[in-house]
C-alpha cells in the first residue's frame, strides 16, 4: 500500500531584484533576474479608491460636447503677449460655470432623504489641484466659494494662492485616514448623506482639467463623483469652423458635463449645457475685464 506524498510547490518572491523559489527543506534556488518590480500601493490612491466607491451608485448623465474656445484663448494669449500674468483657463471655465449655475440652481441640487432637494444660493466649485504627498502626486480639492459672485481673475488668484501653499496646509485628509482609508469609507457613507456636509467639504459642483496633461482633442469621463454637476475639461484641438459665413480654423475644447439623473432630468440638463457653451464661447467676462485693465493702465500713464 503506497502513501500519498505531499509535493512542495515553489513560490516565487522578489529578493534583491531576483526571482527566487523555496523548495524542499527551505532551500533557496537562484533563478534569472526579475523583470518586474513590486511597490507598495500609495495610501493617497487608496483614499481616492474609497471616495470613488462612495459615489458609484449614482445614475449619471454624460454629455460629451465640443466648445469653440477661440475667443477666450485669444484674450489669454494677448495677456501673455503684453507681459501680464495670463489668466488660468480653468479659472475662466469656473467663472462661466458659476454664472450658468446661478441662472439655473436646480442643476446643483443635492438630495436630502427621499423626498427633498436642497438648492444652495452660492455656487461653490471644487477643483482638484495637484500637490506632492509622500513622493506621490495627490489632488486635494480646493473649493472656490460663491464663484457666481466672482470674476475669472479673482478665481485665478485664489487658485494660484492655493498652489503655493505647503502640502501640510492643503491636505484635508487626517493621517489616521491615510493610514486606514477604510475609515473614510465608513464615515463617508454617513456624512455624505447630508447635503450641507457635502457643500462644506467639497462644494456644490466640480471641475477637473485633464486636457492640460496632453495635446490634441479627447474627452474624459468622470466615473464617480459626489457632485450633482461635474465638468471634465479634455483636450483642445484645431479644426475648421464656419464664422460669419466663412471657414476658419478654430480651437475646440472637448468638454464632458456629468449630471446626476437622480436629481435632474434630461431637458433641463440640455438647456443648462447650451447656456454654459454660450458663456464659454463668448468669452464671458473676459472682454469687460480687458477694458477695465486697459483703462487702469491709461490712467496710470497719464498721472
Amino acid at each position: 500500500m503506497s502513501r500519498n506524498k505531499a509535493v512542495d510547490t515553489p513560490t516565487a518572491s522578489q529578493v534583491h531584484g531576483s526571482d527566487t523559489a523555496s523548495g524542499q527543506r527551505g532551500r533557496v534556488m537562484r533563478t534569472k533576474p526579475a523583470d518586474y518590480e513590486i511597490l507598495p500601493f500609495p495610501t493617497t490612491q487608496r483614499v481616492i479608491v474609497d471616495l470613488q466607491r462612495l459615489s458609484e451608485h449614482k445614475h449619471m448623465i454624460q454629455v460629451l460636447t465640443e466648445v469653440d474656445v477661440t475667443i477666450p484663448r485669444q484674450v489669454i494669449h494677448e495677456q501673455k503677449a503684453r507681459g501680464a500674468e495670463p489668466l488660468s483657463f480653468t479659472a475662466f471655465i469656473a467663472a462661466c460655470l458659476g454664472k450658468a449655475v446661478d441662472e439655473n440652481k436646480s442643476v446643483q441640487a443635492y438630495r436630502k432623504g427621499r423626498n427633498q432637494l436642497v438648492l444652495f444660493q452660492d455656487v461653490d466649485i471644487g477643483i482638484p489641484i495637484e500637490h506632492e504627498v509622500e513622493g506621490q502626486k495627490f489632488p486635494p480639492t480646493y473649493v472656490v466659494r460663491a464663484a457666481n459672485r466672482k470674476t475669472a481673475r479673482e478665481i485665478h488668484q485664489e487658485i494660484r494662492a492655493f498652489q503655493k501653499l505647503h502640502t501640510a496646509e492643503v491636505l484635508p485628509i487626517p493621517r489616521l485616514v491615510q493610514r486606514w482609508p477604510g475609515l473614510l469609507l465608513l464615515g463617508g457613507r454617513v456624512l455624505l448623506r447630508s447635503p450641507f456636509y457635502r457643500k462644506r467639504s467639497g462644494g456644490t459642483c466640480g471641475i477637473t482639467a485633464v486636457g492640460m496633461f496632453g495635446k490634441g482633442g479627447g474627452w474624459g469621463i468622470a466615473y464617480a463623483t459626489i457632485y450633482t454637476l461635474f465638468l471634465t475639461l479634455g483636450g483642445i484641438s484645431q479644426k475648421p469652423g464656419v464664422v460669419d459665413g466663412h471657414i476658419a480654423i478654430r480651437e475646440h475644447l472637448s468638454l464632458t458635463v456629468s449630471l446626476d439623473h437622480d436629481s435632474i432630468d434630461g431637458a433641463p440638463a440640455a438647456r443648462f449645457v447650451t447656456r454654459l457653451k454660450e458663456l464659454i464661447e463668448s468669452g464671458f467676462g473676459l472682454l469687460d475685464q480687458e477694458v477695465i485693465a486697459e483703462q487702469a493702465s491709461t490712467t496710470a500713464l497719464s498721472c
